[in-house]
């Protein structure tokens, strides 16, 4: 499908059905697949052939969304992660392991921010997390020689800093390691990072690939373009040979899939965190239809920016749509097309009156999610980021007063009218 434009692919890539079989993506609802011979389910297990045995590993109908999203983003190969979350943390542990050190943007989702702060440090995985707007030797002053990875989100949530996607790629590879960027807000409709210099790709699909809020998952896709054996010692897992398979060395068996092989045969198998067959299914169901709805995403949050940008009650706004938005020419380079449906603002009197006007709201909902086709807010202080200190909220680009306003499909008016409404009762 790599011919075709991205529209097309949103709808027909993955899935190519064969004369008799099913125009739809079937849901191969089950944990196991039959064999013949007790040596064909051995050269599973030795990774000599390519198949299915057993669901935690890999599934077919997982398998045909995760190359869509594949192609979509121009990568080389993909696995699906039954979460945002753990997509970011097997991208990082399929490359780090105990006494290594990784660089992260410090305005990341906060889920993020503590599982490279505290949890992975638990692992002996220990993180420094950099201003994203830093200079690129502020940023190199971070790595250390034990430094494996560089992570950041094109578009921070719910910071909405917009990623120096070059800049980041550049000071990666200038120090040998791959640059991981998180793509969810922006989806490979308005942005594919790899076209700008990133090496992997993550995704909450959760959010606008899924677009109902029906199902929780996630993705990684890797381009295929970093040279593991170029750092053969700073990558073992992937360069040396893997005892738990008879001694096959990744790199020199797979080549362009050996990021996602090892991800799926070493990291899966054991920690086991796969998507449902079942959700892969209606995650499908979203992405067909994810090139039209993003448009629409954007122009109406656009609408609404512009409303909330101009109302006396409203202390400010941050949209990279807006052209007065510190992130405008950025969001211009890398997403000429549009950012994405998220708006964050404050109101003039702080975090209560923040609170308070959010209780006033009729039509959008206050929900601990972002990014469906339903107008919702969220106040991320109180709510998803509520574990941070008031420091750390800062160093995320967090406010106290920070309205996190993810615009739906809805009529632009209608979301306004009740925007309009609640600021009324101020």
């Amino acid at each position: 499908m790599s011919e075709y434009q991205i529209e097309t692919k949103c709808v027909q890539s993955g899935w190519q059905p064969k004369k008799g079989e099913p125009r739809v993506l079937p849901i191969y609802q089950s944990t196991t697949f039959k064999y013949d011979t007790s040596d064909q389910m051995g050269r599973l297990f030795d990774l000599e052939d390519s198949g299915y045995f057993y669901t935690r590993l890999q599934n077919p109908t997982n398998d045909f969304v995760a190359q869509k999203i594949c192609e979509l983003e121009g990568g080389a190969a993909a696995m699906l992660t039954s979460s945002g979350q753990a997509a970011n943390y097997y991208a990082v542990f399929n490359i780090c392991e105990n006494g290594d050190h990784m660089v992260c943007s410090s305005a990341v989702y906060g889920g993020t921010f503590n599982l490279f702060s505290a949890t992975v440090k638990k692992q002996g995985i220990e993180c420094t997390f950099i201003d994203p707007d830093a200079s690129a030797e502020e940023i190199a002053a971070a790595f250390r020689p034990n430094t494996k990875v560089l992570f950041a989100e094109t578009i921070a949530n719910p910071a909405l800093v917009v990623l120096d996607i070059e800049k980041f790629a550049k000071v990666a590879h200038e120090h040998g390691v791959p640059l991981i960027v998180d793509n969810t807000f922006p989806t490979p409709i308005n942005c594919r990072p790899i076209e700008w210099g990133a090496d992997i790709v993550t995704h909450s699909t959760t959010k606008y690939m899924d677009g109902h809020a029906m199902c929780v998952g996630g993705c990684i896709v890797d381009s295929g373009k970093f040279d593991w054996e170029k750092y053969a010692d700073k990558y073992p897992g992937l360069t040396q040979p893997d005892p738990t398979y008879h001694g096959i060395v990744y790199t020199q068996k797979f080549g362009k899939g050996a990021y996602i092989t090892k991800a799926t045969a070493q990291i899966m198998r054991d920690l086991g965190s796969i998507q449902s067959p079942q959700n892969a299914f209606l995650l499908n169901v979203g992405l067909e239809t994810l090139h039209l709805r993003v448009a629409r995403h954007c122009e109406n949050a656009g609408k609404v920016a512009e409303f909330l940008n101009n109302h006396d009650k409203v202390a400010w706004v941050n949209y990279a749509g807006l052209e007065d938005n510190k992130y405008h020419a950025l969001a211009k380079k890398y997403m000429p097309n549009g950012t994405c449906g998220v708006i964050s603002f404050g109101l003039k009197g702080g975090r209560d009156v923040s609170v308070g006007f959010m209780d006033k709201l009729k039509l959008i909902a206050i929900v601990t999610h972002v990014a469906d086709a339903r107008t919702c807010v969220l106040h991320p202080a109180s709510h998803t980021h509520r574990q941070m200190t008031d420091e750390q909220l800062m160093e995320a680009g967090v406010a106290p007063d920070l309205i996190r306003l993810s615009v739906g499909i809805e009529n632009a008016e209608d979301i306004i009218n009740d925007l309009a409404q609640a600021l009324d009762t101020i």
